[in-house]
């Protein structure tokens, strides 16, 4: 794996993670401004048993292997690197990207590898989440058998 910010021959790093379970609007949207902001976007995918830890069992609906390759196939996306521990920091402290992203639910003190990005002299950038658009939402619709404007589908 690639190693501190002296690996990236001046490149800006941009780093994301998240589950990424079933890709959305507003992941597209948060991995297409991620990627605006440097050279060069890696995107740290939680493992299925990651996963399940955090949103339960039932969870992921598509397996690592898959949501690895669809965020590889996206044009914005750089590299993808899969995460077996509860959080990214160990994979953050290792890569020290130049920009740490996250979604805008989270809180500035909430997220993870903060401290190590803003030590190494990065930043943190949060950008807003898109309203309306949320896996565990798409997951409710799918059981209930509503469409998007709530009609049978």
């Amino acid at each position: 794996m690639w190693c501190g910010r002296e690996k990236w021959n001046g490149l800006r790093l941009v780093f994301t993670n998240g589950c990424f379970d079933l890709l959305h609007p507003g992941h597209i949207r948060l991995l297409e401004e991620a990627r605006a902001l440097g050279d060069a976007l890696i995107v740290g995918l939680n493992s299925d048993a990651s996963v399940r830890t955090l949103k339960g069992e039932g969870r992921p609906v598509i397996p690592e292997r898959e949501r690895a390759e669809i965020l590889a196939a996206l044009e914005c996306v750089d590299a993808v690197v899969i995460f077996n521990e509860p959080t990214p920091r160990e994979i953050i402290a290792r890569l020290l990207p130049g920009v740490l992203v996250k979604g805008g639910d989270w809180r500035p003190d909430q997220i993870i590898g903060r401290e190590e990005v803003e030590a190494a002299g990065g930043h943190v950038v949060s950008i807003p989440v898109v309203a309306g658009h949320s896996t565990t939402a798409m997951l409710e619709k799918i059981r209930q058998g509503t469409g998007p404007a709530g009609a049978k589908s």
